[in-house]
């Protein structure tokens, strides 16, 4: 007599066997846990696109992003056993406070490896959770493999981000929160990293409501989910350099590969500076602070190929530090002609800097930064160089103000950003 053997199901079989009362049934299990977000209708990035567009804020989660939902979906699965042994996952972002929170609230414990060069804000923030954080290496990599060797030697149940089933049905709850706040939405455009959010609130969608579109949005420079999908097959990419970091994933999941090939409409992809360009105008028209990965849906909102539709646009994280913030606020104004650096070579005589000033007061250029250093000079003794960032209104702006410079004798001009 032989013994029947224990098979793993597929990808495929896992993605047929799911239903909608298994989204349900984790929208039950955050019942009381994560926060309703909401809907708030944004007038700026309808007019922006021609749509009627309505923000999913879940940077207002607790954690600051979606990511609690799967982990604790997922941390909620474990058997009595299971939870004794205690949970392990590696990230340097939101799911590793995901994964703390949810633990904490469980009463198991949570390990999470980190790079040894993660933000101390973002460790301790981890940490504040009651996690026990490990930090390792000088990567994502170097601490995920560091995290999987702790996972066998004492027997932690392992935390995947995005590549399971329990973590994407938590993602999915998303979706239903959407659909109950806005009954004949059109569209709900979702952030792609390994693909574990846009499975699940594909999936969600999908199965209330078939009609309405789920149109996933990736950087252009970690677009993982969308070269597989075109492949046909899951494949790894040479690079991930975004601003998008909680996007910044090199190779989809196998499973998340599997849900979204089925339930994902579309994937529309952006430039890091469509990505910077939608920060800046969700902190100035809507006072809400996102990361660079949270966004994504914003920035894609200009590339819809439709008009006159119900959008809802997931903002889903906001867990950025300041410095890095106050580098992708400055990309941005510069991209959009609101801020501008020149230098031009001026005589070396009285009275050069107070007539570049009055022209640009002319203007209404406001100057925020200016060195003059006569040490800074040119192949010519008698001339030094001038360098002046001002405060402009848009690109037009900018023209007018080099005309103007030129007019009043300024030639040597060289546009620095």
């Amino acid at each position: 007599m032989s013994e029947e053997k224990n098979t793993v199901p597929s990808a495929e079989e896992i993605v047929e066997s799911t239903t909608i009362a298994d989204i349900y049934r984790a929208a039950k299990q955050l019942e009381g846990i994560t926060v309703k977000t909401g809907l708030i209708r944004s007038d700026f990035f309808s007019e922006a696109c021609g749509n009627e567009v309505y923000i999913k804020p879940e940077n207002l989660q607790h954690t600051g992003a979606f990511k609690l939902r799967g982990a604790y979906n997922r941390i909620s699965q474990l058997t009595k056993e299971e939870q004794a042994k205690g949970v392990i996952t590696a990230s340097a972002g939101n799911h590793a406070q995901g994964v703390a929170f949810a633990a904490q609230k469980l009463g198991v414990k949570a390990v999470i490896c980190m790079p040894a060069t993660t933000p101390i804000l973002k460790v301790e923030a981890t940490r504040a959770y009651g996690a026990e954080v490990v930090l390792h290496g000088d990567s994502f990599d170097d601490a995920y493999a560091h995290s999987l060797t702790l996972q066998k030697k004492h027997g932690y149940v392992y935390i995947h981000p995005f590549n399971d089933r329990e973590v994407l049905l938590g993602q999915g709850t998303t979706a239903l929160e959407i659909i109950d706040a806005l009954k004949d939405v059109d569209a709900i455009l979702v952030p792609i990293g390994g693909g574990g959010f846009a499975s699940g609130v594909a999936l969600a969608t999908k199965l209330v409501n078939p009609g309405v579109k789920v149109i996933g949005v990736e950087p252009e420079n970690a677009a993982c989910m969308k070269a597989a999908l075109d492949a046909g097959k899951i494949v790894s990419l040479k690079s991930s350099d975004t601003v998008a970091d909680g996007c910044a994933v090199k190779t989809a999941g196998d499973l998340t590969f599997a849900f979204c090939r089925k339930y994902l409409d579309d994937i529309i992809t952006v430039s890091e500076m469509e990505i910077m360009g939608a920060l800046l105008s969700l902190i100035e028209k809507h006072k809400l602070i996102a990361e660079g990965a949270g966004v994504l849906s914003l920035a894609a909102l200009p590339k819809l190929p439709f008009r006159k539709k119900k959008i809802a646009a997931i903002v889903s994280g906001g867990n950025i530090d300041i410095s890095t913030i106050s580098a992708l606020i400055n990309k941005a104004l510069i991209a959009r002609g609101r801020v501008f650096c020149f230098s031009v070579q001026l005589p070396d005589k009285p009275g050069q800097l107070l007539k570049v000033s009055q022209v640009l007061a002319d203007e209404n250029a406001n100057v925020i930064k200016l060195d003059h250093n006569q040490a800074k000079v040119t192949d010519s003794f008698k001339k030094v160089i001038l360098e002046v960032t001002v405060e402009t209104h848009n690109q037009a702006h900018i023209d007018r103000i080099l005309k103007a410079l030129e007019k009043n004798g300024f030639h040597d001009i060289e546009q620095i950003y």
